[in-house]
């Protein structure tokens, strides 16, 4: 793993999560179902928790999305799921907290916008209220700045203070620091009405990748709190994907960052896990934290006119995704293994020589034979039709050697 320095925040728990400090960055996701529906909502959050999203948001919009709240906690508490639920709260989170403590104290984290909490106001006292619930129910919160709901007010008086200065800064500039200030205001706020800065995470969302960098750059050089990255609206397909990955791995690979979201618009009827996903492939990709084995697979070429091997590499990527969940309660460290599917014998020895398991399939006109090597020797050679079922035993058997072993070196000292 990549020894990367990170940013010194505090630490925030939130249920049985840690956020910040020396923990590893967390993944987390949202649900897009009717928070009132209450089998709908549960259903998806136990799908986020199993793909592997160790928070998940949910709307609290309405009395209605409030009220099952408590009934969305304890029936997943009941399925056996701990994954802490946070409400996200918008315009009328001051009086639904209120209103309903059973939703106040079911909720393990609240999301506050100080864009939208205090909307036609020229004070604070809405969003002191949810700061006040937070405290009593000792939760945390993150104050959420997203610029396409800004606090005009506030814009609008840094427009006018930078139009008065010699040398003005261009709009977006100004616009960018306004979100940081937002941010930075909310949080010391938040502390002057009693919550202490354990309980306090900031994000500051934009819908584009340099100047999501450039406002987290500067968030994070003004201030020692947890932040949450996430690029907003990050859209559909692989467009999202791409640039949610671009935005969140230069600023992950700065140190920067506690917790991440990938805002990726699903297609209708799309896997809502997708977003868990890409979040873990992010991490994993820069070696920050390891979620699954990776498959490394070529891409192909006049060479492996067969679709044979990317059968292969798409079976045995599947394989390993479905056994994470028994592998994890039995071995230490197998979340780190990586696993080469090639070919040809052009790089597909040497690949499969640099994996911790690998097989070089033949490509067209080649012979019809595929070498296998663990730990980086060669250990052998199958032929015939059931090559993908003896390389799953080969995998199945290295997996139970090598890594029950590190169990039990584990347990020896």
């Amino acid at each position: 793993m990549a020894a990367l320095k990170r940013r010194a925040s505090v630490a925030v728990k939130i249920g049985n999560v840690f956020v910040g400090g020396n923990h590893p960055i967390v993944v987390q996701s949202m649900t897009n179902t009717d928070t009132a529906d209450v089998q709908s909502t549960v259903n998806q959050t136990m799908a986020l928790a199993q793909a592997g999203s160790e928070l998940v948001r949910v709307t609290v919009n309405t009395e209605a999305a409030a009220q099952a709240v408590p009934k969305i906690v304890d029936t997943l508490d009941k399925f056996g799921v701990r994954v802490p639920i946070i409400g996200d709260f918008h315009y009328n989170g001051h009086i639904l907290l209120k209103k309903y403590p059973d939703c106040a104290r079911a909720l393990a984290k609240y999301r506050i916008n100080p864009g939208n909490v205090n909307i036609g106001k020229k004070h604070d006292d809405n969003f002191r209220v949810m700061i006040e619930a937070a405290i009593e129910y000792g939760r945390p919160v993150r104050i959420g700045v997203n610029w396409g709901s800004l606090d005009q007010a506030l814009l609008t008086r840094m427009m006018d203070e930078n139009s008065r200065l010699p040398e003005p800064l261009d709009a977006k500039e100004v616009t960018l620091n306004a979100i940081v200030a937002s941010a930075l205001h909310s949080g010391e706020a938040a502390e002057r009405y009693g919550l202490g800065r354990d309980r306090i995470i900031l994000s500051a969302k934009v819908s584009g990748v340099q100047d999501l960098i450039a406002v987290y750059r500067k968030l994070a050089a003004q201030c020692d709190y947890a932040l949450h990255l996430g690029l907003t609206e990050a859209g559909l397909g692989s467009k999202g994907i791409v640039a949610t990955t671009a935005a969140l791995s230069v600023l992950l690979q700065e140190g920067i960052g506690d917790t991440i979201r990938s805002s990726l618009t699903p297609l209708p009827n799309g896997d809502r896990t997708d977003e868990v996903v890409v979040s873990q492939q992010i991490l994993q990709a820069l070696e920050l934290r390891s979620f699954t084995p990776q498959v490394t697979a070529c891409p192909g070429c006049g060479r492996t006119t067969s679709t044979f091997f990317q059968d292969m590499a798409d079976q045995i990527q599947t394989y390993l995704c479905e056994q994470m969940p028994v592998w994890k309660g039995k071995y230490s460290g197998v979340e780190e293994m990586k696993v080469a599917v090639m070919g040809c014998v052009v790089n597909g020895p040497g690949e499969s020589k640099h994996s911790h398991i690998g097989i070089s399939l033949p490509g067209t006109f080649e012979e019809p034979v595929a070498p296998v090597y663990v730990d980086g020797k060669l250990s052998i050679t199958l032929r015939g039709d059931r090559i993908v079922a003896e390389f799953i035993e080969i995998l199945n058997n290295y997996v139970d050697r090598r890594y029950a072993e590190r169990i039990a070196e584990t347990t020896s000292v």
